[in-house]
This record gives C-alpha cells, structure tokens and sequence, in this order.
C-alpha cells in the first residue's frame, strides 16, 4: 500500500469552536496541564474516567508527551514506576492494569500490546533526544518481546495479538484495530533492519479490508477467521468507537493519509454543520449512541475532516487524544 507522506495538516486557531476547546497552541503548552491533573509524584499516570487506575498506555503516553516536551525529570519519573511496578518478570512486557484501591492491584498479569509498544516507542525517541544508550537497550528488549511472542501468522496474515493471553483460538484470533500504532511501527522497522515488513505490510491490508457498515469503519474488536475473513468480534457491541477512534488518529500520525476516506466520510457532516458527534456508531444497523463523542475525540474528528487541531480538556482520555492529535498534527517526529 503506498500512502502520502506529505506534510497535509497544520496546526492553526480553530474556525469553530468544540465543547472544552480552546484556540490550537503548541503540544508542549499542553504537557503541563497534563502532568498536573494526571501525573502523580511518584510516576504514576492516572486514569480519572476510570477509577483512578493506571495501565501500560497511560503510562506510554505520558512518556510520550514527557519526551515531546523535552521534560527529561518527568520522563524518567514514570518510566521508573512503569518498570520497577508494571514489568513482567517472565518475559520483557508490561503488565496491563494496576488497580490501587484493591489488595492485589496488578491482579491480571496480562500485558496490553499498544501500550508495551507506546513505551518501546517513547524509549527510542528518548535515546536519540538525550543520547542515552539504556533507554535504547530498554526499548529494543521491549521490541523484540513484542516480535517474539506478539506477532503471529494466522488466515494468511501476520497479526499483532493485543495480549499474551486470551485472544487467540483455534478458529479465530481477535485483534484490536488501534493496536496498530503506526508511527511506533515505522519507527521499528528502521531501527531494526526491517524486521517488522510483514507485519506492516499485512497490517496496511487489514486497515484495507476491516471496512464494515455502511461507512466502512473498523470495530474496537476484529475476529479473524482461520481462512482470513474479517468479521466484528463475537460477544463485544460491534461499534466503531472507544478505542477504533485511534485508527484514524494513527493514520495521520504516520502519513497514511490515502486511508482516511472512510472517517472523513462519516465524520463530514457533524464536523462541517458543527453538530455534536456520537461517542460510537454501532457498523449492523447505523445506531448511534445517545451521548457525544468527548472533547479530545471530536478534535481527532476536527483533524481527520479538514485539517486542523483545537486542544481538548476532559478526563484522562479526552485530555490523551487531543494531545495526540496535537502530535499527530504537527508530525514533528515523523518516522
């Protein structure tokens, strides 16, 4: 698949306003309020719509925005607490969820891909900002756990499995859409001599081929059939939503913008007559939800339709898509 790496968007003062938005300033004014509402002393990246809970992609992208920013003492604050609360001891991945409030708050040991790539990839882009040669040798044990034991042939594809367990069966294995952080994948491949190809190769043909729905829109969750057939996942509400959203937001990041028609398509309307946009839309019968997309989701909206990036407040997820729209946006460290 050959996509554009043009630099398409800019990031300028929004024509319209969004609910929570203020005018588009540069992602590192957005760090502070970031690290203020949701970085605790200690490292710990918190999930305010959730519980007050950490996982491995709070924690990835708060290293994330720690590196973009420049803030080396944040940066290497949550990195300690990820590896010395979050780091598996059997194998060089993280655990998923840390639950503070329960006895035992990491009780599921099981890891969660995007954010064991999230960290791989902020470690390789602090290597090169500070020139520090553990954070590269961290990142490329991360790296080459996630190759050994996360990618998998399977229907004739080669697959990222969101986890180490519980995804996988004889007749199928689920995949999650917006596991596939492309710029972290670019940024692999060239660190490693190529050895992610066929997993991005065969990850650009899924993005081709998930389309369902009369939009053609990817579900949070794909099963994928022995032979290769795609269908939304069994048991899970088959919506284009929560988590889906970040598809298109990583397209952008990584210049795939030849991929985007299906998002501007069902976006267009409630971004150009400024309409509120549903948090999910259900890919068998069209139904809505009957709340709005949050802020930071409507400015991932904003940049896939017409090119342009208002930041977001909201809880922890809102606040983590805007700055991420904000980085895909200015496509300032582009693989």
């Amino acid at each position: 698949m050959e996509y554009d790496r043009r630099t398409l968007l800019s990031v300028i003062a929004a024509g319209a306003a969004l609910p929570g938005c203020a005018r588009a300033q540069p992602v590192s004014a957005g760090w502070p309020d970031f690290a203020a509402r949701f970085l605790a002393p200690d490292g710990r990246v918190i999930d305010t719509g959730n519980g007050n809970i950490s996982h491995s992609e709070g924690q990835g992208y708060g290293l994330l925005f720690a590196e973009a920013a420049g803030d080396r003492v944040a940066f290497d604050r949550i990195w300690n607490w990820t590896r010395q609360t979050l780091a598996r001891s059997d194998v060089n991945l993280f655990v998923w969820r840390y639950d503070p409030t329960v006895p035992q708050p990491m009780s599921d040991p099981n890891n969660a891909t995007d954010g064991d790539m999230l960290i791989a990839w902020a470690l390789l882009r602090a290597a090169s900002r500070w020139g520090d040669a553990d954070y590269a040798e961290q990142s490329g044990r991360i790296r080459a756990a996630v190759l050994a034991r996360l990618v998998r042939p399977f229907g004739g594809r080669t697959l990222l499995l969101p986890g180490l367990q519980g995804f996988a069966a004889s007749d199928h294995i689920t995949i999650n859409p917006s596991y596939y952080v492309w710029p972290a994948l670019d940024a692999f491949v060239a660190a490693d001599a190529g050895s992610w190809r066929t997993l991005i190769a065969d990850g650009e043909r899924l993005m081709k081929d998930m389309r369902f729905g009369s939009f053609g829109l990817p579900t949070d969750w794909v099963d994928v059939a022995v032979k290769g057939a795609l269908a939304p996942a069994a048991g899970r509400p088959p919506r284009f939503g929560f988590d889906a959203i970040r598809v298109p937001l990583y397209l952008i990041w990584s210049g795939r913008t030849n991929a985007l028609g299906p998002y501007r398509r069902y976006w267009k309307s409630y971004v150009q007559q400024k309409r509120l946009i549903p948090a999910w839309i259900d890919v068998t019968d069209g139904k809505v939800a009957p709340y709005a997309l949050s802020p930071g989701g409507a400015s991932v909206a904003h940049l896939v339709v017409d090119g342009y990036f208002v930041r977001a407040g909201g809880d922890y997820y809102s606040t983590a898509l805007a700055d991420l729209a904000a980085l895909a946006a200015r496509r300032q460290w582009a693989a």
